[in-house]
């Protein structure tokens, strides 16, 4: 990949990228490609980008096929407990998982959630994840733009929202910024044999999402400010105009 190695000096024999279609299922071909990849005897680690359901049968066929993490490590951005509650997450221990928020993560907050959410589920068995701590920002920080505009009018609560600020489950607050991306911590867990993640990286504070990719060149010199006088999703900074290209 031209990004992997201008960055890392990493050689195009020693990277191999596959892109199966979204909700694939059958990983056995893909998974023994990325075995055999791994016994050249150079190091390897597998990222993942697969989304959606197509992560089960993907982490079955890692167990069924003995890939293991001291041995070819996988990061992924899109499983999480969710998709392990139904697996045997044996074989899988040690592989990692990047997200804001674990349903392991120690804080009250967090405890009152799991508590509510079995409570209204009528099970302790369901798991929480990442998107479920998303919907629960989302929410509380529309009730708060809601009371600051004094309406319900959609744009009325778009240009209220910024700089609104709300308690997330990892014990901090995220805030709304110009760019209509929040603020959250970034972590990265490891699989346990009980299906549930330990953090074992997290960053030292907040992290302000970025709109655009810094690494790309349609898109390195694009920024977003929804503030009046800019009101802009993609706006140039080398050409001062909204809606252009990058250089």
């Amino acid at each position: 990949h031209p990004a992997l190695d201008a960055a890392k000096g990493v050689a195009d024999a020693d990277i191999m990228i596959n892109y199966p279609p979204f909700g694939h299922s059958d990983w056995q071909t893909i998974v023994s490609d990325i075995k055999k990849f791994g016994a050249a005897g150079k190091k390897t680690a597998v990222v993942s980008t697969i989304n959606g359901d197509a992560n089960v049968p993907f982490y079955k066929e890692l167990g069924n096929q003995g890939i293991k993490a001291e041995d070819i490590p996988v990061v992924a951005f899109s499983v999480g407990e969710e998709e392990l509650a139904g697996l045997d997450t044996g074989p899988l221990v040690g592989h990692l998982a990047a997200w804001n928020y674990f349903q392991s993560v120690d804080t009250e907050v967090n405890a009152e959630f799991i508590e509510n959410w079995h409570s209204f589920i009528k099970s302790d068995k369901r798991v929480t994840n990442d998107p479920m701590e998303a919907h629960y920002i989302g929410f509380n920080m529309w009730v708060k733009a809601v009371e600051k505009a004094g309406t319900t009018d959609p744009d009325a609560v778009i240009d209220a929202i910024i700089g609104v600020s709300v308690p997330n489950l990892s014990g901090g607050y995220s805030a709304m910024m110009p760019n209509h991306h929040i603020t959250k911590p970034v972590l990265i867990g490891e699989i346990q044999e009980d299906g549930q993640f330990e953090t074992v990286w997290e960053t030292s504070g907040l992290v302000v999402g970025d709109e655009w990719s810094d690494y790309l060149p349609d898109s390195k010199d694009l920024i977003a400010d929804w503030r009046a006088p800019m009101s802009c999703g993609n706006f140039n900074t080398e050409t001062g105009k909204c809606g252009g290209k990058g250089s």
